[in-house]
């Protein structure tokens, strides 16, 4: 059992469960990205399904680095488990102090993909500037109409997965622009309430999401691998993109029901404190969250075992 990555999966857990921030982020910033992407995309790959074939499941699961999987899986869902009952709340309780501090995180995560740079080109810089503006235009665009045909149940579910592993980029906050956030969280209570009505259109999501897994992550494994500078850049500029949607201060434009039947900010304009709309926050408290989430990345980087050391520490664990 190896407690560092179940920690790494705790981290992405909660990152998840905040509108706006990814996964893929903390993936990243904690060393396990190319690893999470390469165990995916090997999942059904010809090395896994060869290996169940010729030496059996014990050799399929280490070649599809199984344990890796369980064991990020399992802090995934213990970080989701905390998220709920804690950062959701400190969320409705002082929201510009919880958006400062993942502002912070996200600025010093871009700043530490963009170091991982060898060298710098025009094309480089273009995609930086393509991913900047592609993950804005996300975060003001109006959501669209929910549909229940399975076709676009299918798709969303590729969509989403596939924005889940990309850094700066929300898996949820896909869902809530394609309208399909409601119509998969009420699908997916009715069906754990026992309404087995609800079981092919769950169904056709998870199956779009394990598509849209298999694919993407073998794309972005391609890329890491031949392109890793252009790669490093364009997710440097997504992250830097999904800043509007951590602004501390935003007014609502647009609002939705949650899960719990209560309105929530959808659309949002970020304003300057003295605009904003909310309870008061101390603006010292804000700026106090923002520098620590900006700390955080680089003291993680300035104390983490270098790639040797970290070899050596999971061989023994």
């Amino acid at each position: 059992m190896n407690l560092s990555i179940i920690l790494k999966g705790m981290a992405m857990g909660i990152a998840e469960a905040i509108p706006g921030v990814s996964g893929g982020t903390i993936a990243f910033i904690t060393g396990i990205y190319e690893r999470l992407l390469d165990a995916i995309g090997g999942i059904l790959g010809p090395k896994v399904v060869a290996s169940w074939r010729t030496e059996g499941i014990a050799s399929a699961w280490t070649a599809a680095d199984g344990g890796f999987i369980l064991q990020l899986g399992i802090g995934m869902v213990v970080g989701l488990g905390i998220a709920v009952f804690s950062i959701t709340e400190l969320l409705e309780m002082y929201p510009p102090v919880v958006w400062a501090f993942f502002f912070g995180l996200i600025i010093s995560s871009a700043i530490y993909v963009a170091r991982q740079i060898d060298k710098w080109s025009i094309l480089s810089v273009l995609l930086l500037i393509f991913g900047t503006a592609s993950a804005y235009f996300l975060t003001t665009i109006n959501p669209m109409s929910g549909s229940n045909s399975l076709i676009f149940v299918f798709l969303a579910g590729m969509i989403a997965i596939s924005a889940l592993i990309l850094p700066g980029i929300s898996g949820s906050f896909i869902l809530l622009l394609l309208g399909m956030y409601t119509v998969v969280m009420e699908s997916v209570r009715s069906l754990l309430s026992g309404d087995t009505g609800a079981f092919v259109l769950v169904a056709t999501f998870a199956f779009g999401c394990l598509i849209g897994l298999a694919v993407f992550s073998r794309v972005l494994s391609y890329t890491f691998k031949t392109f890793p500078n252009q790669t490093l850049a364009l997710l440097t500029g997504f992250m830097l993109g999904s800043l509007n949607k951590l602004w501390p201060w935003r007014n609502a434009l647009t609002t939705r029901l949650n899960s719990k039947g209560e309105e929530v900010p959808m659309l949002e304009q970020a304003v300057l404190p003295a605009d904003y709309l909310g309870e008061n926050t101390f603006v010292p408290a804000v700026i106090i969250a923002f520098l620590a989430g900006l700390a955080i990345v680089f003291v993680l980087d300035r104390f983490a075992p270098k790639k040797d050391e970290m070899d050596v520490l999971e061989e023994t664990l």
